[in-house]
């Protein structure tokens, strides 16, 4: 039963990152995401490792695109792409609209673009069906 395992293992280091134990959360996440990787299991590969991105660990070997950012970058990409401003997405979030501008900042270089209106394409092709 490796992959109720690494579900449990999940599971757990998502509770011990939110309670800022993160280097109890690292080796629990770390597990679970060797286990989802060899059972090939890419939904939750990608899960483990933006849970392990969260807590400050780099991303995995090999991830790039939308594979590299993070649940938060990922939501706000998501919100500019569909026409939000800084503001409205701070909003949203509850963030300043200082913070929605810094993670934007981190996205571009992650997905290869260089302005907000390449966005909305650069996710929709990372979202694409192969």
């Amino acid at each position: 039963m490796p992959f109720e395992f690494a579900r449990i293992q999940l599971a757990y280091g998502e509770r011990l990152r939110r309670a800022r134990t993160i280097a109890d959360a690292r080796a629990k996440l770390t597990v679970a995401l060797a286990t989802f990787e060899r059972l090939r299991a890419e939904p939750w590969v990608l899960k483990t490792d933006s849970e392990l991105q969260a807590s400050g660990h780099a991303p995995r070997e090999g991830s790039f695109g939308i594979a590299s950012l993070t649940p938060r970058e990922r939501e706000i990409a998501k919100l500019a792409a569909a026409g939000l401003s800084n503001k409205q997405i701070a909003e949203r979030l509850f963030l300043t609209h200082r913070t929605v501008a810094a993670h934007l900042y981190q996205v571009f270089p992650k997905l290869g673009i260089t302005s907000r209106a390449a966005l909305h394409a650069a996710l929709a092709s990372a979202q694409a069906p192969d």
